[in-house]
């Protein structure tokens, strides 16, 4: 099934088109660690954090080199600096490694971006294989812990942990048990992080974008699911539309919000 291009730095308007995003310099400074980067709401998020001032690394799993650089020059051509690093991050000793070369490289890490993960749809408990289970958990909430563990350390007041989790554990999708699952856990380690963290100064918040047409949909979704892709206003959103709520999130606009969950779903009503 074909679906709409992605877009990533433009927002939809009143005329059913699209006008480029405003920055004005909010995360000027800023150097930002992005996971799942390479396309997407993660290259949507590293072009608007270029656009808003920060300098960013984005990781992504190694056949992903070309949609990565496509990022990149995006980046580029929007006047920003964009680092790439391609690993798997299911390896603890990875992930330890990933935040020192992007120490290595920033400076620092004044915005983690805990945005990567996997799908794949299963009508039923018996359907979904228990290796399955198993990877979803390894790719999905195992990094967010190791990532943020050895990022905080280097963190200072008024520094941000963002998560992308989703509407799946607010509406309890059927077929997405396990990416509900591990969706529905990164709400709850996003709470209970900022719980602890809140004190030093630096907070933790969540993304929970329901429906936006990314390239992960059309390749695991079949065309049944891919039919009824849409939200009470009618269609999926786009990167670009949730992309937003990563920037303010990052920068002091968000300043009084920590523990809380943004929900760009195209307006199902969920509990926060």
């Amino acid at each position: 099934m074909e679906g709409p291009d992605p877009v990533n730095n433009e927002l939809p308007t009143s005329d059913g088109g699209f006008q480029s995003y405003k920055a004005a310099g909010k995360l000027s400074g800023k150097k930002a660690l992005i996971t799942g980067g390479d396309s997407g709401i993660g290259r949507a998020v590293a072009i608007l954090y270029a656009m808003e001032g920060a300098e960013s690394m984005i990781v992504y799993t190694p056949e992903e080199e070309k949609d990565a650089q496509e990022t990149q020059r995006l980046v580029r051509e929007k006047g920003g600096k964009l680092h790439l690093l391609p690993t798997d991050l299911k390896n603890q000793a990875t992930c330890k490694t990933v935040v020192e070369k992007a120490i290595s490289s920033l400076g620092r890490i004044s915005i983690l971006v805990l945005n990567h993960g996997t799908q794949k749809t299963q009508d039923t408990i018996g359907d979904l294989s228990e290796e399955q289970w198993l990877n979803t958990f390894n790719t999905n909430i195992h990094p967010f812990f190791f990532l943020s563990k050895y990022v905080l350390p280097q963190m200072r007041s008024g520094d941000t942990i963002i998560t992308c989790a989703s509407v799946n554990p607010y509406i309890g999708r059927p077929d997405l048990l396990d990416y509900t699952s591990a969706k529905g856990a990164i709400v709850s380690f996003t709470r209970a992080l900022s719980n602890q963290q809140i004190k030093n100064g630096i907070r933790v918040n969540a993304v929970c974008p329901g429906p936006i047409w990314t390239p992960l949909i059309p390749a695991t979704m079949g065309k049944k699911q891919q039919s009824e892709f849409t939200s009470p206003m009618g269609r999926p959103g786009q990167p670009s539309e949730v992309a937003t709520c990563f920037v303010f999130l990052a920068s002091p606009d968000s300043s009084f919000m920590s523990g809380q969950s943004l929900h760009p779903n195209g307006g199902t009503v969920v509990g926060s």
